[in-house]
């Protein structure tokens, strides 16, 4: 029976109603019905979307025994490629990122999104990408980014040797099979990784996945 509520909720939310109706508010965000709709199948995820996700990450790593997550919003890493490290140091005003586990920064490729993950423990810097390309410069940006903030934050130098950077193969992670799939992907793979988890899943997950998304984004609560 809760999962026929759950199921029932769900197609009410991309059947009934207004697109402006406001199904969802928290970390200065709204989200509409408008922007629940594109968790509809092979519909294309927004910032709204992505940005509350995160949100709920970075929320659920507050608890005991999950790594400590800060993550970026997408319309970071756009400003930072664009004006560097002086262009968005105010971001971080308040906030040490240093004092975190993993750090995610999920970035928006004109028609694509991707994922950047930085590992603060293991000195790491993923690029996770479903459709397989390289990220290696989106990597050696993002480093130059941390060595800057470190210097200006902590007055810390970074040792840029110690660090590894890494554009995951297609062998490492899941790939999508169609064109539309890759917010969800994004999302999935900053869940599994915000819980030390193996990315275990495949495209099979993703309408699954788009379902459940809708649930969490409404009662602001990961399942």
């Amino acid at each position: 029976p809760l999962f026929q509520a759950m199921e029932s909720e769900i197609s009410a939310a991309f059947d009934s109603g207004e697109p402006e109706d406001i199904l969802s508010r928290a970390f200065k965000l709204t989200v509409t019905r408008e922007d629940i709709c594109t968790l509809q199948p092979l519909g294309w995820l927004n910032d709204r979307i992505m940005n509350f996700y995160m949100g709920l990450l970075v929320e659920r790593s507050k608890k005991e025994g999950y790594p400590a997550v800060y993550a970026f919003n997408t319309f970071f890493y756009s400003k930072l490629s664009s004006a560097s490290h002086k262009g968005v140091k105010k971001w971080t005003k308040g906030v040490d990122i240093f004092e975190h586990d993993v750090i995610l920064v999920p970035i928006h490729l004109r028609i694509h999104w991707t994922l950047l993950v930085v590992d603060l423990r293991e000195k790491t810097i993923k690029y996770f990408d479903s459709l397989g390309q390289k990220g290696d410069h989106i990597c050696k940006t993002v480093l130059q980014y941390l060595e800057e903030e470190s210097k200006e934050k902590r007055n810390i130098e970074l040792t840029a040797s110690e660090w590894t950077l890494h554009s995951m193969g297609t062998e490492e992670i899941p790939q999508q099979n169609n064109g539309s799939d890759c917010g969800v992907f994004v999302c999935k793979f900053a869940d599994f990784i915000s819980r030390d988890k193996p990315i275990i899943f495949t495209p099979e997950h993703m309408p699954y996945f788009r379902r459940k998304m809708v649930w969490e984004i409404i009662h602001q609560q990961l399942l």
